[in-house]
């Protein structure tokens, strides 16, 4: 989720394997301080990689796009990449680091999905692979002193740009990515316009009513996109606005939660908003929160962290999914300490349910961000929403 994301135990439904930890020494000796807890100050490059020694992970980019030149969006885009932490890991350090490159100590799992709001289509593929937890093993693997995720030709990674440019290398953040799928690809770079912004208690986010529901998280909004598009055979140059999450995570839900529903919007004004509620099954909310960052006009932007009783999530007209029967709200008034605002959904066919057998199945699309009173648009961003069509189950 982003509330962190998110989409861990869709990976655990994919892997069926457990998520018991276990590592070689190695790579346990090169691992930022063990586990999730509050007061783990996070540390950068190197909690940008990944955290073998966590249960579940993932790093999430979502934005919009238009042709250069054009300012009307007209797609959106999302790729995540997952680790899961797996049982095989548990045994093999019982009896000694498992052998060979191929032990399959961590499942990756990656998603793309692309939203032409031309067609009103919705395209997304999905990559599965194993690995050993050695960050330099393996084609399909993920670094450790700063994020760099590959899985089957699929890349997602991060770099400190121009040092001539000056300033901050957090500052001079560049991303890049490289999706090819069947029927479209996505290439091309995402440059930090803000600093990054640690979510919670200094990225201590909590996600339930127990201090042991929590992930490490830290969200990058209002990324300036330069992306390369492919769709229909045609190639379009286009840029945008971005936002990425990266959490982690060893207990993510309370036994009563179900699902989420997750925001996170760019708004015009440079301000970023995140919202998120944690879902029974009767449809009311065990746990919630966010945050809301304003923009950096004069002086250092300040973040309003929310507690959980200072989100309310009110769904609105629901989409019926003709692949999973799932009912999911398309509109909804989210209640923050900030506003009320009005989230809708841009196209309702965005749910990305994965192959048979592989637990992934949720809702994840670009959506508007209204003012609630005047009916203006206030920012784009993705909604997401998971539990629907069964309750998640992330182990």
């Amino acid at each position: 989720m982003k509330a962190g994301r998110r989409h861990a135990g869709l990976l655990l439904g994919a892997a069926g394997l457990g998520t018991t930890l276990a590592l070689p020494m190695s790579v346990l000796a090169q691992a930022a301080a063990a586990g999730v807890r509050r007061g783990r100050r996070l540390a950068f490059p190197r909690d940008h990689g990944a955290h073998p020694d966590t249960r579940l992970e993932w790093w999430y980019l979502t934005g919009w796009l238009a042709a250069v030149g054009s300012g009307a969006p007209t797609h959106g885009f999302q790729v995540t990449f997952f680790r899961s932490r797996t049982a095989f890991a548990n045994a093999a350090e019982s009896a000694g680091p498992a052998p060979g490159r191929f032990a399959p100590n961590h499942l990756l799992l990656a998603h793309a999905a692309v939203t032409d709001l031309n067609t009103g289509r919705h395209h997304h593929a999905q990559r599965i692979g194993r690995w050993n937890g050695e960050p330099a093993a393996g084609p399909d693997r993920a670094a450790l002193h700063d994020a760099a995720v590959h899985l089957n030709g699929w890349q997602l990674a991060r770099g400190d740009g121009d040092a001539a440019a000056g300033g901050p290398a957090e500052r001079r953040s560049v991303w890049t990515t490289r999706i090819r799928a069947e029927g479209f690809a996505l290439t091309g770079t995402l440059r930090a316009a803000q600093p990054l912004l640690l979510q919670g208690d200094a990225g201590f986010s909590r996600k339930g009513p127990e201090e042991r529901q929590a992930s490490h998280y830290y969200s990058w909004p209002q990324l300036q996109a330069e992306l390369t598009l492919e769709l229909h055979g045609q190639r379009l140059a286009a840029t945008g606005r971005a936002w990425l999450d990266h959490e982690w995570s060893d207990e993510l839900m309370h036994p009563q939660a179900v699902g989420w529903d997750w925001i996170g919007i760019n708004l015009s004004d440079g301000s970023a908003l995140t919202a998120f509620r944690l879902r029974r099954a009767d449809g009311s909310a065990l746990w919630a929160g966010g945050s809301h960052r304003a923009p950096a006009a004069a002086g250092p932007a300040v973040t309003r962290v929310f507690d959980a009783g200072e989100v309310r999530f009110e769904p609105g007209r629901r989409w019926r999914s003709p692949a999973t029967h799932a009912a999911y709200p398309m509109d909804w008034q989210v209640h923050t300490p900030v506003g009320r605002f009005v989230v809708r959904a841009l196209l309702d066919g965005q749910e990305l349910a994965g192959r048979p057998g592989s637990g992934a199945v949720y809702w994840e699309g670009l959506a508007e961000l209204l003012d609630a009173g005047d009916g203006r648009r206030m920012g784009l961003g993705y909604l997401e929403m998971t539990g629907y069509a069964a309750p998640l189950k992330l182990s």
